[in-house]
């Protein structure tokens, strides 16, 4: 069995660290899983890009740019969501490549930002392979956001969108939901990462003839697992009394991440006085982000090392995610793998990692109070069961094992079904 997995990153950002987890559980269960990406970063032979030269490489770019100036000049000349937002106005044809053509499947991840097209898209569909869309956002289903908010109308027709400086009944939205209905195709699966993102899914008139299955992300266990708490903390230069509070992301001053409600939580927490928070990831044009935190805390830049969060997840206390959303949440997932318990809000993809009092705490969204509430239950309760408890839960459900199996079971399902169409 033959199997490509697209994404536009080869390792930035969450989708494309999940998909690169997922090759790897893929090529370990016997599946001749190849990673096509447009920017390939590492010596790895199983993935591969298009753009091998610089010409093809500046294309892309080419597409990458031309995309964000259509946004920028459709919506306005306003920079306001210009990265909120993907129209798939600009891309690369890859349905002529060899490993596109030679591929059993297709396995669509995160392709945006240029390196393929609604067009593109339909290319792909056309050749009548089996094709998968996995949702690390809500793209797929909605017509240029990836994360509807509390925005509904991708529920019927997406049009007024809040994220455009004008929206109104023929907008940029509307124009590309028509587009996107005019390559819809009753074959392609859309599997989810979260029960809640495929509730989210199964709603949208762009996914209302297909198939949506919950398969979430690999977590690699042999690389996140518990390390000797007290050694990692002498490491880091932790006190023995500090009660370590680990809070990281891609960007944490992206608003979704809830920085804000993190300050006013640690503010409220009784264990003020003894909380250290340390945080991971980038900070961007924003000078001011660390000002006013309410307990001690340390940055420490971002972290792109699988064994350096790992350890740091060992020596914490417990990790924190207080996003307004989560399509699954990642460094939750990891730091159980830890054995460290964490604590995030009931609203999205979190509550698929996080069992309430068990291995965790699901804070009543957007309470600040009730995300106290968690991070004292969580230090007043730690132990070794419950350190556990994380462990059990990540191998039990998010195992690279067990994810591949979930997908061998769909990919052969889905050739044995495309092989009876064809006969």
């Amino acid at each position: 069995m033959k199997v490509v997995l697209v994404s536009t990153y080869e390792r930035k950002g969450g989708a494309a660290i999940a998909c690169n987890r997922l090759k790897e559980a893929l090529l370990k269960n016997g599946v001749d899983a190849t990673f096509l990406t447009a920017y390939k970063t590492s010596d790895d032979p199983t993935v591969i890009t298009p753009f091998d030269t610089r010409w093809k490489r500046l294309k892309n770019r080419f597409h990458f740019y031309k995309e964000r100036l259509s946004i920028f000049m459709r919506n306005g000349l306003s920079r306001k969501n210009l990265f909120t937002i993907s129209i798939a106005d600009s891309g690369s044809d890859i349905s002529r490549l060899p490993v596109i053509q030679e591929a059993d499947i297709i396995h669509l991840h995160w392709i945006n930002q240029g390196f393929l097209s609604l067009r593109n898209l339909k290319q792909l569909l056309a050749l009548g392979k089996p094709v998968i869309f996995t949702m690390h956002d809500m793209w797929y289903c909605t017509s240029i956001c990836h994360h509807a908010r509390s925005c509904n109308r991708f529920m019927s027709e997406c049009k007024e969108c809040p994220y455009l400086r004008y929206p109104g009944a023929s907008d940029l939205a509307n124009r590309v939901w028509i587009k996107k209905q005019k390559i819809k195709h009753p074959n392609v699966v859309f599997t989810c990462v979260s029960h809640w993102l495929a509730q989210r899914t199964g709603k949208s008139m762009l996914a209302a003839d297909n198939k949506v299955l919950v398969i979430p992300n690999v977590i690699d266990t042999k690389m996140f697992y518990p390390r000797e708490k007290s050694a990692e903390r002498i490491r880091l230069g932790i006190s023995e009394t500090s009660k370590l509070v680990v809070f990281g992301a891609a960007k944490l001053n992206d608003e979704n991440k809830g920085f804000e409600l993190l300050k006013q939580a640690l503010e409220k927490s009784k264990h003020l006085r003894e909380i250290e928070l340390l945080l991971f990831g980038t900070i961007k044009k924003d000078k001011n982000f660390l000002r006013d935190v309410p307990c001690r805390f340390r940055y420490i830049g971002e972290i792109d090392n699988a064994d350096e969060l790992a350890r740091i997840y060992s020596a914490a206390d417990v990790t924190v995610m207080p996003s307004h959303y989560e399509t699954f949440g990642q460094t939750l997932a990891e730091s159980m793998a830890c054995g460290t318990p964490a604590v995030a809000f009931n609203s999205s993809g979190q509550t698929d990692i996080i069992d309430h009092l068990v291995n965790g705490y699901l804070a009543a969204y957007p309470s600040a109070d009730d995300f106290a509430e968690g991070i004292d239950w969580v230090l007043d309760h730690a132990d070794a069961k419950m350190g556990k408890a994380c462990t059990e839960k990540i191998s039990r459900c998010f195992s690279s094992d067990i994810v591949a199996r979930q997908y061998l079971d769909l990919y052969s399902e889905l050739l044995s079904q495309n092989a009876i169409e064809k006969s």
